[in-house]
């Protein structure tokens, strides 16, 4: 198992803040991955550049757009 997939296995069920290309942020609980770094996040909600959240509930993400996994807490 690659570093990143034990990492990754570490925050499983747990909050995470992903930041995406393009300068989005989405904060929400991990609950799958995979080889290709693509993610399913539960209670999911973006985070705006002024702060304000939009909820956006069960997501995928796919994971060549992701830039940085960062445990929440």
């Amino acid at each position: 198992m690659s570093a990143s997939q034990e990492f990754l296995q570490s925050v499983m069920k747990q909050p995470v803040l992903i930041k995406l290309k393009g300068g989005r942020e989405i904060r929400g609980i991990l609950k799958s991955f995979d080889v290709h770094m693509n993610l399913i996040l539960q209670d999911s909600e973006e985070i705006g550049k002024d702060g304000n959240t939009k909820k956006l509930g069960t997501l995928i993400i796919r994971g060549d757009n992701v830039i940085m996994i960062s445990p929440i807490g």
